[in-house]
């Protein structure tokens, strides 16, 4: 292998792997939220990372971001189920952009799996200290659609009282 073709390997391989940290981001994201680990889920930030969910919160930093969250979702946690999917990933050198759809699932009053709301995470990422992290994310929901144009939030109370989303 000449040496120009070692560095396109190289460069393949770095490519993969850097899609490969970014999925794994994406999984460890859903994981904390739903197990209500606030504090690992604000160490996949940046430390100057921002969060954007609409009225559900809206953060800059870790400490910020993890009180955010324990405010808005320690009630839900352990009552959901994030499924994160169709991670699209543009990479650009240490840094990325990237779109995650997510449905959240729930057990509904008759004890079957109930879908209550389905979204996007619109990204920017950034690779800090040698790890993939979140630089900044914004919340958009797609569905329940009359919960679009609302400030993402949906019916926080409605979901704490067991009413869906």
């Amino acid at each position: 292998m000449d040496p120009s073709q070692l560095a396109a390997f190289e460069a393949r391989l770095q490519r993969l792997k850097d899609l490969a940290e970014i999925q794994q981001l994406f999984v460890d994201y859903g994981r904390y939220l739903d197990r209500g680990d606030f504090a690992s889920y604000a160490h996949l930030f940046a430390v100057d990372g921002e969060l954007d969910l609409g009225a559900t919160g809206k953060a800059t930093g870790r400490d910020a971001i993890s009180a955010t969250m324990e405010t808005s979702m320690a009630p839900l946690a352990g009552s959901f189920v994030h499924v994160v999917s169709s991670p699209a990933v543009e990479l650009h050198g240490d840094t990325a952009t990237s779109e995650v759809m997510w449905t959240a699932v729930r057990l509904g009053s008759n004890g079957k799996p109930q879908v209550t709301m389905v979204g996007r995470h619109l990204d920017d990422l950034v690779r800090e200290d040698g790890r993939w992290l979140i630089r900044r994310r914004r919340g958009v929901l797609d569905l329940p659609s009359e919960h679009r144009g609302s400030g993402w939030d949906g019916d926080l109370e409605g979901l704490r009282a067991g009413r869906g989303g």
